[in-house]
């Protein structure tokens, strides 16, 4: 089979002039694309099996391993409309290739960091490069793959790896730190990202860019809230919460956010399409997303730190132990499918929602002796629940999107889910530093996730039912 580009005809108006591979391309293609969001998604839970090794290796404190891993996930967070934009307006293979060296780049800088404020700008360094080439890498999919259900499939086989990726994550962190130190979790990266960006250049087409504002005083002022608000819940501990320079950070913060509010209302071409906000499906939707994401990557990052400092075990322990909480995921997210076809998203939703928040609630008693198997057993539960609710919000946010306006929302709900990410693992940092005793932590951590579950299901409660409706309408 040739792997020579064959030129399309004449893109329709609006739309970007694009050079496609032949329909059978294969799946190298998707490999290569693959390669950095696995990459991407791993880095996410390895670096949480890690912070204790880090923290003894930099003499690290609390606050500067809340830093190592929200400082990925704030320019993640910040800069992933940004992304979006740039893709479309020089070309989305041109922005993942740049993107994809970005983060190899920030991971061989992770790798050597001398001490702790180094690699957390590493760090930051690593969620631009994220930013930038994870929004343009299922556009690229899409370019790769034109048969509609080639393509499907295709996007199959990419879900179920992104969920594998995530599931073992704590596994590979584990024996790598065991085996090669916490170094290695970022150095694996760079020879793995090079045969990813050899693999693109040669197998991804050029899609041409389009003319598009990119809207910088909205991302400014977001990019500065969330700054703001990070800076604010990290370091609130550390300086006082009453303190000047947490005083200002947070008027920073809420100065940004009423910038970015009025000038969203006020613009001609705002970041988001006002058509969003007709129905209230949509902000509810983000705010599931948020709260989920919260929940989610705060309990991986409080979780991993109970297991090391409350319980004795060490990074490959560690690892081992996440496994079976971490890979229900896989089995939620396919469970959410057939329900979905079924029932519509609000019943996945529903019934997920209600598990995760009951089981992470259960999560309260947790104690430094209790049982191994008790504690895998509840957050597996609780884990499984949440996962299946996770893409039935995704459904029901392309539902009231439509056609015109998916990529915005969806780039909207990625953003909101990363914030709310940002804030959980923050916001568990803060209860470790200003709460002693496990005993306490456990509840009030644990407690705290669970309102951030039960608040999501409230909102399925109160704004889902009309998209439930509209779900049975169509299949009948």
């Amino acid at each position: 089979m040739s792997s020579v580009p064959r030129p399309l005809g004449p893109a329709p108006a609006g739309h970007p002039p694009v050079t496609a591979l032949p329909h059978r391309a294969g799946l190298l293609p998707l490999v290569a694309l693959a390669i950095g969001f696995v990459m991407a998604m791993l880095d996410v839970t390895v670096v949480n099996v890690g912070l204790s090794n880090i923290s003894t290796s930099l003499d690290a404190p609390l606050s500067t391993l809340v830093w190592i891993v929200d400082g990925y996930t704030l320019t993640f967070a910040a800069m992933l409309l940004v992304g979006g934009a740039l893709a479309d307006r020089f070309g989305a293979r041109k922005l993942y290739l740049t993107g994809l060296f970005l983060f190899v780049l920030a991971s061989l800088l992770c790798g050597a960091a001398p001490n702790g404020p180094f690699l957390v700008a590493a760090r930051l360094l690593q969620g631009l490069g994220a930013a930038f080439f994870m929004p343009s890498s299922l556009s690229l999919l899409s370019h790769v793959y034109e048969d509609d259900r080639v393509r499907a499939r295709m996007l199959g086989v990419w879900s179920a790896t992104v969920g594998l990726a995530a599931a073992i994550g704590p596994l590979v962190g584990g024996v790598l730190i065991h085996w090669l130190g916490w170094r290695s979790i970022f150095l694996i990266n760079v020879p793995v990202g090079l045969v990813g960006l050899l693999m693109a250049r040669k197998l991804i087409p050029q899609v041409a860019g389009q003319a598009r504002a990119l809207h910088l005083y909205s991302h400014l002022a977001g990019v500065v809230m969330l700054a703001g608000l990070s800076f604010v819940l990290i370091q609130g501990p550390v300086y006082g919460w009453s303190s000047p320079r947490i005083l200002a950070g947070l008027a920073v913060a809420v100065l940004a956010a009423v910038a970015l509010v009025r000038h969203e209302l006020r613009g001609v071409a705002p970041l988001l399409p006002k058509a969003l906000f007709a129905t209230p499906q949509f902000a509810a939707a983000n705010g599931i997303g948020f709260m989920i994401n919260f929940g989610i990557y705060g309990n991986l990052f409080y979780l991993a730190l109970f297991l090391q400092q409350g319980r004795g075990a060490d990074a490959l322990q560690t690892g081992l132990q996440l496994v079976p909480m971490m890979a229900v995921v896989f089995f939620g997210n396919l469970m959410s499918g057939r329900m979905a076809a079924h029932w519509g998203p609000r019943v996945p939703l529903l019934l997920g929602l209600s598990v995760g928040t009951v089981f992470t609630a259960v999560a309260m008693s947790f104690r430094p002796d209790t049982p191994y198997w008790v504690l895998a057993v509840v957050c597996a539960a609780a884990n499984l629940g949440i996962s299946t609710a996770i893409p039935a919000m995704t459904t029901v946010v392309m539902q009231v999107a439509g056609k015109a306006h998916a990529n915005s929302a969806a780039a909207a709900l990625n953003a909101n889910r990363q914030i709310g990410a940002l804030v959980g693992v923050a916001l568990m940092g803060a209860i470790l530093h200003s709460v002693n005793g496990w005993g306490l932590r456990n509840g009030l951590a644990f407690g705290v996730m669970a309102a951030a579950y039960g608040l999501a299901l409230w909102l399925v409660w109160r704004f889902v039912g009309v998209v439930k409706e509209q779900w049975v309408t169509r299949r009948a």
